[in-house]
């Protein structure tokens, strides 16, 4: 296939799904500055470029910061091509480095924006609690040494759930008009001495609240904090009430839903899943 093959005379709109392992990316976003960065959006975006010889209008379903993996990011994409969707995935796919690939890729009717029709999230923030490294954890799951209460941690995270202000978890500095949030679900399950899950979905998230929420629930896994905290940290409105953000290289995007994906808006389940116990 030519460059010359795949350019048709009109703009088309693509809805891609996106697995990638962020460690190598310094976020989703393109960024301005001398130096250069390497990010999701601008290894796409030259990857298009390379098979549609025409520039590309690239936009992502939300930002993952540097170090957060992806199984299902959403972009919506604006570029000229006679390409099918599936054959534009697999020309992606034979451009695209190692830690990133397309698993999804359809045309959707032009103006169809990846994050105005965003309807809600699911992240995963992944704990390694064995008292050891493990290499085969590394790189994907947060390292704990302690031994962390689980139940405990379930206790807790079932006063994030609902609509409450989320100003104690979102990250200093943010610039927003309302850090009023929505969590649908809360999942955490697990055992101590070994891996801890936590799953969160909801309507929207706050920069850095998913990894400010597992810090927290971490600070009360470990006991320097009774359950009943949780509320109170809320309550404050106070970032410094609230734990450490935790690492990065343990949260993952999961899905998005959108007004495209099966199910839209109706998948969002507006009540709380609290379980404990052994993966798999």
């Amino acid at each position: 296939m030519s460059v010359g093959d795949s350019v048709s005379g009109g703009d088309r709109t693509f809805r891609l799904v996106l697995e990638y392992a962020g460690g190598g990316f310094e976020g989703w976003q393109i960024q301005s500055g001398k130096r250069p960065s390497r990010t999701v959006q601008g290894v796409l975006g030259d990857a298009l470029t390379s098979i549609t010889g025409c520039p590309v209008r690239i936009r992502g379903a939300g930002r993952t910061d540097a170090g957060v993996h992806a199984w299902g990011q959403v972009a919506s994409v604006v570029t000229q091509t006679r390409l099918s969707g599936e054959v534009l995935a697999r020309a992606l796919n034979a451009r695209l480095p190692a830690d990133l690939a397309v698993i999804g890729c359809e045309e959707v009717p032009a103006g169809w924006d990846a994050l105005r029709e965003a309807r809600g999230k699911h992240y995963r923030y992944q704990i390694w609690n064995g008292p050891l490294r493990s290499p085969l954890h590394a790189g994907r799951w947060a390292w704990i040494r302690e031994g962390l209460d689980v139940a405990a941690m379930i206790e807790a995270g079932a006063a994030f759930v609902g609509t409450h202000d989320f100003s104690a978890m979102q990250a200093a500095g943010s610039d927003v008009q309302t850090t009023i949030r929505t969590i649908t679900a809360l999942t955490i399950r697990g055992v101590s001495g070994g891996e801890i899950v936590l799953d969160v979905e909801g309507k929207g998230f706050l920069r850095h609240m998913v990894r400010n929420l597992a810090g927290t629930l971490v600070e009360i896994g470990r006991g320097r904090w009774e359950p009943a905290r949780a509320q109170a940290i809320l309550a404050s409105r106070e970032r410094a009430q609230a734990g450490p953000t935790a690492p990065a290289e343990g949260l993952a995007l999961v899905r998005v839903w959108d007004t495209w994906s099966a199910g839209g808006e109706g998948t969002l389940r507006p009540v709380s899943r609290l379980s404990g116990g052994p993966l798999g």
